[in-house]
């Protein structure tokens, strides 16, 4: 009975530990929340901050863009997201490259027509100069429920 109790304890404890976030995850969240809030506010300065200079921006349709294509499409609202959600993330940190996927859905008007959309997204983020950057993305199209 000792036995059992003590190997019930340590998977208990081992299972707890596996879902706290290291300081690099974390950090990575963060740049992740700073990438959300940059897309909808637009800004120039909010999406530079976001972006590698190296960054290929992956769209479901297959259109890939340069950072400046990316920054581009949001100045001239092409690209206008209203809200965005993130959901079912995992953030994956091997040195300094991260990955993370999460489910996007969102409310956009681009070039002022309203819509929707529900994505699948893979992003891989750089450590640069002590700070993560978007240095690459690939959405996806997710399968109808």
């Amino acid at each position: 009975m000792k036995k059992t109790f003590f190997l019930l304890t340590i998977m208990i404890a081992m299972a707890m530990g596996s879902r706290a976030q290291t300081k690099s995850e974390t950090e990575v969240a963060a740049a992740v929340e700073k990438m959300r809030l940059a897309m909808i506010s637009g800004q120039k300065a909010d999406l530079d901050a976001v972006a590698s200079e190296d960054l290929t921006y992956g769209h479901s349709s297959g259109k890939l863009q340069t950072k400046t294509e990316f920054m581009d499409s949001f100045l001239t609202k092409a690209s206008v997201f209203v809200a965005i959600t993130l959901t079912d993330q995992t953030i994956k940190v091997t040195g300094n490259t991260a990955i993370v996927r999460h489910k996007l859905a969102a409310t956009t008007a681009d070039g002022g027509k309203p819509g929707t959309v529900n994505l699948g997204i893979i992003l891989v983020f750089i450590k640069q100069h002590s700070q993560w950057k978007l240095l690459a993305r690939q959405a996806y199209k997710l399968p109808v429920a």
